[in-house]
């Protein structure tokens, strides 16, 4: 038997969790509940949230509309699994977001529901390239990640990751993302000497998989030229373009698509994260009709289709994206939030931070995983929640609420400045 429970006693994680646990350690407290920007431990102590479920939580924690729809559906007997069944969840979840979401940016597309995760989205993603284009190369990008399972990982960078398969990852050619060489170079131009060499050794692929501001990876955005290019390229060797919209989309950058901006028409979309708008799992393809080749049945999954999942995704829609509302105050405090990191890397006294990004999925870059580790560990001690990527974990990655007020906003902001000049 355990000793007894006391407030954020992590005992019970430690006997009983696995290792593989992450999270917990860098946040060493047990929180049980939260509202908005600000989660709560069970000592009753509040942090700001500037990690928002690593982008699952777009519109903060607890939404009570999203929470009313998703008690009245359970309270009137609605179906919870469904298998891929038809529901009337579903029919409204499609119905509406091609209402809302598609139609008006003169988009269309067929939906796909896979397992529900986002990796069990790009596993689809993957399959249904290669089956419908009938090859098997898939090109992805460095510092790119797309998930952990087997196909997901074969098309993610990250040596970590990589290195926890316990097998030759086979079926991706890595080529470098924009800027990866520096600013001054067009890394698009290699891609596609490469791709127009029949001695490059790089077979034809079926597909490019892309973020279009990588997350994991360090918060690397691309820009609108770069992409264009690579869609381009596409076009004209008959390659299928995937874009992981997981963690950029659903109006992180501002637009409900990452990829607006660029003007993009991507054949395959992968969602997931804030899809359901509470924190519930669901992933989500949209592909074009006419690459729609799968046989009845043939990519599958136990959980695909989420049905209260899709009730409270539905509910988001109708809050947030039947007007331009929202898109406009993530470009604002996107602005703020900018110019408040600026001024944060350029008074701190060390030369070598920067800040990227786009919209409200900014990084800090403290060119160490070190500093950077500090920053994070001193800003949850002053009660502020925030996370690090890239490839040697050295970027503060800010993802807040979409919907966070200005006064929260500041304060962890506030907290984030101590840290930095703290650590330094």
């Amino acid at each position: 038997m355990l000793e007894e429970n006391t407030s954020n006693s992590l005992l019970a994680f430690e006997t009983l969790e696995s290792n593989v646990r992450a999270y917990s350690r860098t946040f060493p407290v047990v929180f049980r509940k939260a509202a908005g920007a600000i989660l709560e431990d069970e000592n009753g102590s509040e942090f700001i949230d500037f990690l928002s479920g690593a982008g699952v939580l777009n519109y903060g924690h607890n939404d009570s509309d999203f929470l009313n729809d998703a008690k009245k559906y359970l309270e009137s007997g609605g179906i919870i699994h469904g298998l891929d069944m038809a529901t009337s969840a579903k029919r409204e979840f499609m119905e509406y977001f091609d209402a809302t979401i598609l139609r008006p940016r003169d988009m269309t597309y067929k939906f796909q529901f896979p397992g529900p995760t986002g990796a069990n989205a790009v596993e689809a993603a993957l399959k249904l390239a290669r089956k419908a284009t009938g090859r098997q190369t898939v090109i992805s990008f460095t510092n790119g990640f797309h998930g952990v399972s087997l196909g997901a990982l074969a098309v993610t960078g990250n040596r970590t990751y990589r290195g926890a398969a316990g097998l030759t990852l086979v079926g991706a050619v890595f080529m470098p993302y924009d800027g990866y060489w520096g600013a001054d170079q067009d890394t698009s131009e290699y891609l596609g000497k490469v791709l127009a060499d029949a001695s490059s050794g790089v077979d034809l692929p079926a597909a490019i998989i892309l973020e279009t501001v990588q997350g994991e990876g360090g918060i690397n955005p691309a820009s609108k030229i770069w992409l264009q290019s690579l869609e381009l390229l596409c076009r004209r060797n008959g390659v299928l373009l995937i874009v992981d919209d997981i963690q950029a989309g659903c109006g992180r950058t501002g637009s409900f698509f990452s990829f607006e901006f660029a003007d993009l028409s991507p054949d395959i979309i992968v969602l997931s994260k804030s899809l359901s708008g509470c924190g519930l799992p669901l992933s989500l393809l949209l592909l074009k009709p006419e690459i729609d080749v799968w046989q009845p049945g043939e990519h599958n999954g136990t959980f695909r289709g989420n049905n209260l999942a899709l009730v409270t995704g539905a509910s988001a829609l109708r809050k947030y994206w039947t007007d331009e509302k929202l898109s406009h105050g993530v470009t604002e405090t996107g602005r703020i939030l900018n110019q408040r990191l600026q001024q944060i890397a350029q008074s701190s006294g060390d030369p070598s931070l920067s800040v990227r990004g786009r919209g409200m999925m900014l990084g800090l870059d403290c060119n160490t995983g070190k500093l950077a580790e500090k920053i994070v560990h001193r800003a949850f001690e002053g009660g502020l929640v925030v996370e690090r990527c890239g490839a040697e974990d050295q970027v503060v990655k800010l993802l807040p609420p979409l919907t966070i007020d200005g006064e929260t906003l500041q304060r962890g902001l506030d907290i984030l400045d101590s840290s930095v000049h703290a650590s330094v």
